[in-house]
């Protein structure tokens, strides 16, 4: 990819989160995420088509709402929920079906399908 494809688009996602070890067991179990350790302050996460980081440190709720895409709705709440996490919202909109949730450090994010 050169440079001008990856101007001013949406690139890495750095969440500061009070534990890294809990970070990578949930975001691993709810969403296959694999992880890259860079010393005992900084993972890097991967989840097949984007990158992001753990940085640790006080968590900062808020912020951008992350959306992440989901074929199956039903089943990635299923599997977000028995990963620990608290289902806050949910409601159909034009074009498709989202919830929101938080994770263990209180960050809300979002999923959503056209299915």
């Amino acid at each position: 990819m050169t440079a001008s494809d990856r101007n001013l688009r949406l690139d890495y996602i750095e969440f500061a989160v009070a534990d890294i070890a809990a970070s990578k067991a949930f975001y691993g179990a709810a969403f296959g995420w694999t992880f890259t350790d860079y010393g005992p302050d900084y993972c890097e996460f991967d989840d097949g088509r984007m990158k992001g980081g753990f940085i640790h440190g006080a968590p900062r709720p808020g912020g951008a709402l992350i959306v992440l895409y989901a074929d199956g709705l039903a089943q990635a709440q299923a599997r977000i929920e028995a990963a620990g996490a608290k289902i806050v919202a949910s409601h159909e909109f034009p074009g498709g079906r989202r919830f929101h949730f938080i994770d263990p450090d209180g960050y809300e994010l979002a999923v959503w399908s056209d299915r």
